[in-house]
């Protein structure tokens, strides 16, 4: 762990930022070894790599909030920098200076690293891009394009507050997107794949590399010979994995309490109350040991953990950051998460998911006459307020007479997330997630995303045929 700020001057600069009235203030710092490399077409474009420095500070004055950063982090600009943003605390009640006595958070770490990313030599790096390019070209004449990339990171974090707490964590994550593009004189259709984790080098030789370069260059192969995708009101399968993401986008978004909080959540006040059909339970985990969202603590220092969001259909529980919580008088659930030291933390997902259920995948894909298989997810885009979504299907599949039939393209699914939890009517049981990037006013964090494959009993499929 890398010394970033020690007792003394955290003392100083959390007394400075209560003294004129604020009830609480937190000090973040962080050091962000990050690189990235990129090849296009089986030819390095981008190597970057370097270091994100600095210190937030954030003053509580009940509700209220005031945030600043710097990447300065001398004794003598965090004085200033706390003595100023008290300035911008109105209450009138003086706390004055007190002295912490910082008790270490002595949170275990679950997450084993064997090799940290950069001890492991750029060209190793270069070498499975290569494999994932060579198999993506080899794999049809119709892949006209490639883009691989490797991105790798070392971020270590101090949390200090006016609480006493001292909270430290080291979070290694690795990361390669295999991305390969087929087309036609009038088409082009893509295939990705983007695996990641919480963990060291040692990752990357459990993948077969060769495979990725294969299934994304399959998917786009597949797709750009498809016919186009029927629309309408139908049921739709949503396989394993990134099918998770209409989850997280349309409802987990939802069930945070950034949104929760001022009212603009469709599950507000719906604690206790059926949401999803039975067959449903999402869990939002951030302990699991090595997953791509996963953190010793959060944001706020305090220990992740798993929080069952829905149970059997019924909302259990909201994703809770501290200062939310104080809003709803709720504790928060170690969900406080932000991108960099450049941003306030708030409630966030980290590796959400809906848990196994009790049917086979061959019994849901038979217990459908007629509908749209979604094999792969796409992008989409959601408004957490009312969740209504629209996403694409990367991959699809006509279900007929109970069995896939031919592949279909430009899917779209819309509809809303509340409907869809109720719509649900099987679950499977073959657990899988996906790791991507979430984005909200926190800034980027890592997610994972998943579920088993689950039947819904109708969708609005856009489709251009």
């Amino acid at each position: 762990m890398i010394k970033l700020v020690n007792p003394a001057l955290a003392n100083d600069v959390i007394g400075e930022a209560v003294e004129s009235g604020g009830d609480f203030a937190e000090l973040f710092v962080e050091n962000n070894r990050k690189e990235s490399i990129i090849m296009r077409n089986g030819a390095i474009e981008d190597a970057v790599s370097g270091i994100d420095y600095g210190c937030g500070l954030r003053i509580f004055d009940g509700v209220n909030c005031v945030y600043a950063y710097t990447n300065d982090t001398s004794e003598q600009n965090l004085i200033k920098l706390a003595r100023d943003s008290a300035k911008a605390v109105k209450s009138k009640n003086k706390n004055g200076v007190t002295v912490l006595d910082f008790t270490k958070n002595e949170t275990a770490n679950n997450h084993k690293i064997e090799i940290p990313p950069f001890d492991a030599a750029k060209k190793e790096k270069v070498k499975l891009l290569r494999i994932a390019h060579n198999a993506s070209k080899e794999y049809s004449a119709s892949i006209t394009q490639t883009i691989d990339s490797f991105a790798g990171s070392v971020q270590n974090i101090l949390v200090a507050n006016s609480e006493g707490l001292w909270a430290e964590d080291t979070r290694v994550r690795g990361r390669m997107m295999v991305q390969a593009i087929a087309s036609s004189e009038t088409e082009k259709q893509v295939g990705y794949l983007s695996p990641g984790a919480l963990s060291g080098f040692e990752y990357f030789a459990n993948l077969d590399i060769k495979g990725l370069g294969i299934e994304a260059a399959r998917i786009a192969v597949t797709m750009l010979n498809a016919e186009l995708c029927p629309s309408g009101l139908m049921p739709v399968v949503i396989e394993n994995g990134f099918g998770g993401v209409i989850f997280h986008e349309a409802c987990g978004h939802s069930l945070e309490a950034a949104s929760v909080a001022k009212g603009g959540s469709v599950f507000c006040g719906k604690l206790g109350e059926l949401i999803a059909a039975p067959c449903v339970t999402a869990i939002d985990d951030g302990a699991i040991p090595n997953a791509w969202g996963s953190c010793n603590i959060d944001d706020e220092g305090a220990a992740t953990k798993k929080n069952i969001l829905i149970e059997n259909g019924i909302l259990k529980s909201y994703l809770v950051d501290k200062l939310n919580g104080r809003k709803m008088g709720t504790a928060p659930t170690g969900s406080g998460r932000r991108e960099s030291y450049k941003y306030a933390p708030t409630s966030r997902m980290t590796n959400t998911y809906i848990a196994n259920g009790k049917s086979s995948v061959k019994d849901i894909i038979a217990n459908t006459e007629y509908g749209l298989y979604a094999a792969k997810m796409g992008g989409g885009s959601v408004e957490p307020a009312t969740g209504e979504f629209n996403f694409a299907v990367l991959e699809g599949y006509i279900i007929r007479n109970g069995k896939i039939a031919e592949p279909v393209r430009g899917a779209t699914l819309i509809g809303k997330g509340s409907e869809v939890l109720l719509n649900i009517d099987m679950v499977g049981n073959n657990l899988d997630r996906a790791q991507g990037m979430c984005g909200s006013e926190s800034g980027a964090v890592p997610t994972d995303v998943g579920q088993p494959m689950i039947s819904v009993k109708e969708i609005t499929v856009g489709g251009r045929k």
